[in-house]
C-alpha cells in the first residue's frame, strides 16, 4: 500500500465534482444525497456546498454535524482506473456572504437565482477528519 499525500489526492480529485453527502436523519438512519463542489476543486481537506437553510440536510447537520462524503469517477487518461474517495468529517453551516463569494460559481445561479443574495442560502463546509481512497492501483488513508 503506497502513501498518497493530500496534494496528490487533491490533484486526482479535481475531476470529481459530485459527492454523496450522508447525514444522520431524525430517525437515526443514514440518508444521502448528491451534492456538487461547483468547480471549487482546490481540495485542502475542506469541501464546500450550498443549500437552502430550510432543507432537511441542514436540519440534520444542525442536529449531528458528523457527516460522510463519497466521491467516485474515472480520473485517468483513456479510461484509467476509477478513483473512490470516502471522507469522514464535521460539517459547519456558514452564513457569511464574503465566504459565499469566495466559493461561488456562475453555475450555482441555476439553483440560487439571486446569487449570494438568495434568501435562505447557506454554505456547508465539511472539514475532513479521515480520508480513505482506492483507485485500483493504490489505496490508503489520510488523516486530515
Amino acid at each position: 500500500m503506497a502513501k498518497m499525500t493530500l496534494p496528490e489526492l487533491a490533484k486526482k480529485m479535481a475531476r470529481l465534482d459530485f459527492a454523496m453527502l450522508a447525514t444522520q436523519s431524525a430517525s437515526g438512519a443514514m440518508t444521502a444525497r448528491p451534492m456538487s463542489n461547483n468547480g471549487d476543486i482546490d481540495y485542502d481537506g475542506d469541501s464546500y456546498f450550498f443549500a437552502y437553510a430550510q432543507s432537511r440536510k441542514v436540519a440534520e447537520i444542525q442536529a449531528q454535524p458528523l457527516v460522510t462524503l463519497s466521491y467516485t469517477g474515472a480520473v485517468g487518461m483513456l479510461g484509467g482506473p476509477p478513483l473512490f474517495v470516502a471522507i469522514e468529517g464535521r460539517a459547519a453551516l456558514i452564513q457569511d456572504r464574503a465566504q459565499f463569494a469566495a466559493h461561488w460559481t456562475k453555475d450555482l445561479d441555476h439553483y440560487f437565482p439571486d446569487g449570494i443574495d438568495t434568501p435562505g442560502v447557506v454554505m456547508i463546509r465539511v472539514h475532513a477528519e479521515r480520508i480513505r481512497y482506492w483507485n485500483g492501483e493504490d489505496e490508503g488513508e489520510i488523516a486530515a
